[in-house]
């Protein structure tokens, strides 16, 4: 593979994305890159592990930015399922809305959907931040480990089901708490937390004292007879 000289534009119309990725895949890919005319197509930009400035102008499909480490992506439209899937670092910002399972199992960065994710966005999170501008479907926060959750707009049924240590800040109304997710105090804490998570998203205009946080009851760590029909 050639080497990606910086401020590099492909198009995906005329370009396979397999030669796309496999440049940005390079050890000496740097710089600004854009590319255009995703169409729809699966794993645009996935397994990026460098800290450059990726653009993609248009509508993606399935596990966009997965993987993502050191990269900042934009996506200049709708995202598929699984968008930035098992992100280790950097940024992934997708401008319209993204499908289910937004940042599943995520370590690491930042995914910020401006629109809306549909059901189980951030299941499984172990580590990652995500906000989300608008609504989230059902399920979200599902199993979640780690790192934080914001949903500016309305969450679907079963938040937080089965939640570990995870955060979740929800600005508007909660279909249903999923097993062993509750509602827990705002303290100074959590409200600088949420300051600094809604500003590094570009929601810095929110009022941190509209949300609410949930996180885990701590009742289904461990087995307990009582809790049989939970589990």
């Amino acid at each position: 593979m050639d080497t990606l000289n910086p401020n590099h534009t492909f198009d995906l119309a005329t370009t396979s994305l397999r030669e796309v990725n496999g440049a940005l895949h390079s050890d000496d890919v740097s710089g600004e890159i854009v590319i255009d005319n995703p169409a729809g197509a699966h794993s645009v930009a996935a397994g990026v592990n460098a800290p450059v400035k990726i653009t993609v102008n248009g509508h993606v499909g399935y596990y966009a930015a997965g993987m993502n480490q050191q990269a900042e992506i934009t996506i200049n439209g709708n995202a598929g399922t699984g968008v930035a899937e098992n992100m280790m670092s950097g940024t992934v910002v997708v401008k319209g809305n993204a499908s289910q399972s937004a940042g599943a199992t995520a370590h690491g960065g930042l995914l910020v959907v401006e629109g809306d994710a549909a059901a189980r966005c951030g299941i499984s999170m172990k580590g990652v931040d995500i906000v989300v501008g608008g609504d989230v479907g059902h399920n979200s926060a599902f199993m979640a480990q780690a790192g934080r959750l914001v949903i500016r707009g309305n969450a679907g049924d079963g938040l937080g089901d089965s939640i570990y240590e995870t955060r979740i800040y929800v600005r508007g109304d909660v279909g249903s708490l999923g097993a062993d997710c509750i509602a827990k105090p705002m303290r100074a804490e959590h409200l600088d937390e949420l300051a600094g998570l809604l500003k590094a998203a570009g929601f810095k205009d929110d009022d941190p004292k509209d949300y609410t946080r949930y996180g885990s009851a701590r009742e289904l760590y461990h087995f307990h007879v009582d809790n049989t029909s939970a589990y």
